[in-house]
């Protein structure tokens, strides 16, 4: 099992900015292509982001694109959403989410993901 816990979320006001951390432990890091997305009231879980195993290949929602920057750190364990010019509409939970390949085909589906992190909450107000 991998265990994936998300920090970093808050309130904060339109035009600022916020990172999110996801710290995994269970298997070896490098191996999980890690995926970011989140869920806002009354919505399905969309995808935001994800990055390979080894930080080669990163993917973007058209939605964040330019906006939002996923990283990792496999020396930490750790994924990271730098989220920059957050809005309104960015208001949801976020979570962190662990595939079985380092590198899949299809990372902005959910079904990809083998694991999931608690969420932390992203509130930005208007």
């Amino acid at each position: 099992q991998v265990q994936l816990v998300e920090s970093g979320g808050g309130l904060v006001q339109a035009g600022d900015s916020l990172r999110l951390s996801c710290a995994a432990s269970g298997r070896t890091f490098s191996s999980n292509a890690m995926g970011w997305f989140r869920q806002a009231p009354g919505k399905e879980r969309e995808f935001v982001s994800a990055i390979s195993g080894s930080g080669g290949r990163t993917s973007y929602a058209d939605s964040v694109k330019g906006l939002f920057t996923i990283s990792r750190d496999n020396a930490l364990n750790t994924v990271y959403l730098q989220m920059n010019s957050l809005k309104a509409e960015d208001t949801a939970v976020y979570y962190c989410a662990a595939a079985l390949s380092s590198n899949p085909i299809h990372y902005a589906l959910r079904s990809t993901y083998a694991y999931w992190g608690q969420g932390t909450q992203v509130t930005v107000s208007s």
